[in-house]
């Protein structure tokens, strides 16, 4: 039984409310309806069809309901080719969440196998060495993290947020050779600055992807210690933007899609903050078409800002998450082509036993109603 979707179809700035309003008519729209529900948002009017997407060059897999962003219409982008990008939030091998290494995953990791290309935020160091940082929480893994995540569908990871040095520059060090050594592209950190913010570069289904990561939140005597520099290992920060922004740029003038996954918000807070939307919006004005966050161990919600698709926070993944909110999960799948965004769709989740269970249905429908009515409010 599938599920109706709410297409948006007018390019620009929609505001969180109208989004939320296309939650509400998704989460109500009656199910096994194999069309697509046309609906439109107060003003919206039609831009014209969207590109046939041909079957994903992976099989399919996972089902949930769909809200789109409108596809931008850039100057010397070509519409055809196209990709299915994954993106799901916070990982890590802790208490619970540690089934993983012994081959207990959810089922949510089917729709990053769906993907061609699947990212997550990875919230830990991978490393048996190193001092533990004076900081509450620290978290690491072994080297057989990496092996775990590619065997599950990841293609790539993020270490760009305030877990990934847990264990100092020796633990940074281990996780960036242990990810060499299985063959994962690691994002937002690196031996100096110019690796840190090393875009990862594909080219999936024929249209060309760049992807960046960055942190805004680190603790405070890591926003110093823990950054990359000249020479300098560490992570991508980006409380000073300008660095990510011109990155942003650089990688417009040369691929068809460009992503950024940044650590941002504020932690089990819902509603974005001010600085998240900031940071929206100049990212947007310099060229990125997807933006998607993780840090709250919420999730979030989605809305375009400008030309591009924003989801503020996709919550936690294979995390040891002990009920609430924090327990909410998902997978967002983002259609693109050559032309850019043309369609998303979040795959809600639960957490059971630290591994993320993708919903179907009336489950589904019924998630996606109480997310909508929480995401109202902001």
């Amino acid at each position: 039984m599938r599920t109706r979707t709410v297409t948006l179809r007018r390019p620009g700035l929609q505001a969180l409310a109208l989004v939320a309003t296309a939650l509400v008519l998704t989460a109500c729209a009656s199910a096994g309806d194999p069309q697509r529900n046309a609906a439109l948002p107060p003003g919206a009017t039609p831009r014209g069809s969207a590109p046939t997407a041909p079957a994903s060059a992976k099989a399919k897999a996972g089902a949930g309901t769909a809200t789109s962003a409108p596809a931008p219409t850039r100057a010397k982008r070509s519409s055809g080719g196209h990709a299915e990008l994954a993106f799901a939030g916070d990982t890590h091998f802790e208490g619970t969440a540690a089934g993983a290494l012994t081959g207990h995953v959810g089922t949510a990791f089917s729709v990053l196998r769906g993907a061609d290309l699947a990212m997550v935020n990875l919230e830990t160091a991978v490393t048996d060495r190193g001092n533990a940082q004076p900081k509450e929480f620290t978290f690491r893994a072994p080297a057989a993290a990496f092996g775990m995540l590619r065997r599950a569908g990841v293609d790539a990871v993020t270490l760009a947020n305030n877990h990934g040095m847990d264990y100092g520059r020796v633990g940074l060090q281990d996780t960036l050779a242990a990810a060499r050594r299985y063959g994962m592209p690691l994002l937002g950190a690196g031996v100096d600055a110019d690796a840190a913010f090393s875009p990862l570069r594909r080219e999936v289904g024929g249209v060309r992807v760049s992807i960046l990561a960055a942190t805004d939140f680190l603790d405070d005597f890591a926003q110093t210690t823990w950054v990359a520099g000249e020479g300098v290992p560490g992570l991508a920060s980006a409380k000073d933007p300008a660095r990510l922004l011109a990155a942003v740029r650089a990688e417009r003038a040369r691929a068809d899609v460009v992503v950024v996954f940044l650590h941002w918000g504020v932690e089990r807070t819902v509603c974005p903050t001010a600085r998240q939307r900031d940071l929206a919006q100049q990212l947007s004005a310099a060229g990125a078409d997807i933006v998607v966050g993780s840090h709250a161990h919420v999730v979030q919600p989605a809305g375009a800002v400008g030309h591009t698709l924003v989801r503020y926070g996709l919550g936690n993944f294979q995390f040891y998450a002990n009920g609430g909110l924090g327990n909410e999960s998902g997978v967002l799948t983002v259609d693109v082509t050559r032309a850019g965004v043309t369609d998303s769709t979040w795959h809600p989740a639960t957490i059971h036993s630290g591994a993320p269970d993708v919903m179907t249905g009336a489950v589904a429908k019924a998630r996606l109603a109480e997310e909508a009515q929480r995401f109202g409010a902001c």
